[in-house]
């Protein structure tokens, strides 16, 4: 079987000669230190990584090239800069710190304040702009007929864009004191994407869809589920709607911390797989008990295991064995890697777990 037929054959609970072997990516202080053990300087990035590792995914998957979000971008330009840090202007309004480690850039003003910002910017994601598809589209499209991997269409966000460009404080207020405008925001990029989704898949069969959303912390949601279930559940269904008319029944989210007071909401609305379902934070065995083959899952592997030592990653693969068995899993390091993992740990965690799903010896 080739990437492409594993991957929707485990999606769909059918036999497979085994789950492919996705994994999530490296903290860029992982791979400073796994040069330090060994790791060839040239291997630089993600894709470098899972070439070396002879992976297959997921981090670094074939994703259709076409732009979902605000577009043209608007150019940044760097402020100050020393070597701890560096102030940024986002070209969108914003001003923010980013550090010279892999911390997300922190807001010291946010870009979105007031509508009369949203008013600046909204022009920006009218779906109708050229250079959203690439200028040779039909020439891409038709290369991705004939093909044996997994292809994606990445969607992008409603609630992890807002909280990005308004701030988690600013957005919380405004869904109570300003909600026709989140509304108004919400149904701005819902429109574009109905829009792109029918014109992209029009022309190409594609495998899923990818949403970002990271809009839950170690104890639960960051938004209300009341809220979740008013401003979002209905718009991502309008989505999934259209892109189960093309074929499309895999929805996958990406959305760290406890997922769990989300998962029902997602489910309605046609986004059915959780990823990459944090082990300390939520129980990734619960969701399959709760919700049987409506959910599907990747992920799951505790990141704390690999930090420990052999004994520990041999026992994590075991407690998985039962959702293996059960299809609709893609085991992965449950986020990307990070640096308190050693590179010796990492690669006898890669030569057992291929073991487990059948791909080596």
């Amino acid at each position: 079987m080739n990437d492409r037929q594993r991957f929707l054959g485990t999606m769909m609970f059918k036999d497979v000669d085994r789950v492919p072997d996705y994994e999530f990516g490296y903290w860029a202080e992982t791979m400073d230190r796994w040069h330090m053990e060994g790791l060839p300087q040239d291997q630089r990035n993600n894709r470098d990584i899972e070439l070396y590792f002879d992976l297959e995914g997921w981090d670094c998957h074939e994703t259709i090239p076409i732009r979902t979000g605000l577009w043209p971008t608007l150019p940044s330009r760097i402020l100050e800069q020393t070597p701890r840090r560096t102030l940024i202007d986002d070209g969108m309004g914003g001003i923010c710190e980013s550090l010279s480690t892999s911390t997300p850039p922190r807001y010291l003003r946010y870009p979105l304040k007031n509508h009369g910002d949203w008013e600046k910017l909204k022009p920006f994601f009218n779906p109708d702009t050229p250079g959203r598809f690439p200028l040779n589209w039909d020439e891409v499209a038709d290369g991705f007929k004939e093909r044996g991997y997994t292809l994606s269409i990445g969607i992008g966000s409603l609630y992890g864009w807002l909280r990005n460009w308004m701030g988690f404080e600013n957005l919380s207020v405004a869904f109570y004191k300003q909600p026709d405008w989140v509304a108004e925001m919400m149904d701005t990029l819902t429109n574009l994407w109905m829009k792109i989704v029918e014109k992209a898949l029009h022309r190409v069969q594609v495998d899923c869809s990818t949403w970002w959303e990271d809009m839950c912390y170690s104890h639960g949601p960051l938004i209300s589920p009341r809220h979740f279930m008013e401003f979002m559940v209905p718009r991502y269904r309008k989505v999934t709607s259209l892109l189960k008319e093309h074929g499309v029944n895999v929805n996958i989210v990406d959305c760290d911390g406890r997922i769990d007071a989300l998962v029902p909401g997602w489910l309605e609305a046609g986004i059915n797989c959780m990823f990459p379902v944090e082990a300390r934070h939520t129980d990734i065995y619960r969701l399959r008990e709760k919700y049987g083959r409506k959910v599907l899952l990747m992920g799951g592997v505790n990141k704390l295991a690999l930090m420990k030592g052999q004994a520990t990653i041999d026992e994590e693969l075991k407690r998985l064995t039962p959702l293996l068995e059960q299809g609709g899993y893609i085991p992965t390091v449950d986020h990307r890697v990070p640096p308190e993992v050693s590179l010796a740990n990492y690669k006898y965690y890669l030569k057992e777990k291929r073991k487990w799903i059948g791909r080596g010896n």
